[in-house]
């Protein structure tokens, strides 16, 4: 299943948009564009896929998305069928990355929003205080224009930069931007895993393709993805298992093998462990991507 290039139209008096998107459901399909997206749900119940990541949402839910990430929401079946007693109803948010020039984070007083411009490219939902913070600004910028709505944008860039919790939803094979400015040893290490993960990777190997210690490079791991090297490696994995299974109808052992597990057994236990679901139910919730 391939997801479907969006070009967002956009006024040329305005700088990002903000929208209201209310119907029956949620009509978009599994898509992708260059804009930046912070999604609102204020109406609806359902699925939402974001990457390899399926989760479900509920009013209030809201979702911050990184450039070229493939997203959809899938309104729950009452929608579909027209027996909900209420609409479908989200605000969203749309922005470049070079909206406001080059490169957002180079200005200097929104540096603190690198790490989550970064962690946005897999997604991220934000929750608590921040997340009824930023859904009132949202809500708040539908009735606003120029500056005022502007402001209201930096508060929310704000509040992004503040925020201490929030749970990232794709794994790390679903990364499509880079971060931002990135040593060569973190190139060096992505590269050779996304390059070998098929293939058994060992700790070993690893830190001597990075010149680190075993000990350094296991505090990489932990500080940069709060995981162990092992975890990130199966990670990886797991996302290319979805990927393979959302795009071909190969066995689940075939796409176990592809994948670089040695093992059936240990497939289903890890992609259990990561996806809540075994494979054959991950692959049943997606048909409904194809229908």
């Amino acid at each position: 299943m391939k997801a479907v290039e969006y070009n967002l139209p956009q006024d040329l008096n305005e700088s990002f948009i903000v929208f209201r998107e209310r119907g029956q459901y949620f009509p978009a399909p599994w898509h992708y564009h260059e804009h930046f997206e912070l999604v609102q749900v204020t109406s609806s119940t359902g699925r939402r896929m974001v990457g390899d990541h399926i989760g479900f949402y509920d009013k209030d839910d809201l979702v911050f998305l990184g450039s070229n990430l493939p997203h959809v929401w899938v309104s729950d079946p009452e929608y579909f069928e027209g027996t909900a007693d209420r609409e479908a109803d989200a605000v969203v948010i749309h922005f470049k990355r070079n909206f406001l020039g080059p490169n957002l984070t180079e200005i200097p007083e929104l540096a603190a929003l690198n790490k989550v411009i970064q962690d946005s490219a897999r997604g991220i939902v934000i929750k608590g205080k921040t997340r009824d913070r930023i859904n009132d600004l949202m809500k708040e910028m539908l009735e606003l224009n120029g500056i005022e709505r502007l402001k209201n944008l930096f508060a929310i860039f704000d509040s992004l930069a503040r925020m201490k919790r929030y749970d990232v939803l794709a794994s790390p094979a679903f990364l499509n931007n880079t971060p931002t400015g990135p040593s060569d040893r973190f190139k060096i290490i992505m590269e050779y895993i996304m390059q070998n993960f098929e293939q058994k990777i060992t700790l070993q190997d690893m830190s001597e393709v990075a010149n680190m210690s075993v000990t350094s490079l296991c505090n990489f791991f932990k500080e940069r993805f709060r995981m162990t090297f092992v975890e990130y490696v199966n990670s990886i994995r797991i996302g290319q298992a979805c990927v393979i299974m959302s795009e071909t109808d190969r066995t689940i052992a075939q796409i176990a093998y592809q994948s670089g597990f040695n093992s059936l057994a240990n497939f289903n236990r890890q992609f259990k462990k990561y996806k809540g679901m075994s494979p054959s139910s991950y692959r049943k919730k997606i048909e409904v991507k194809r229908t």
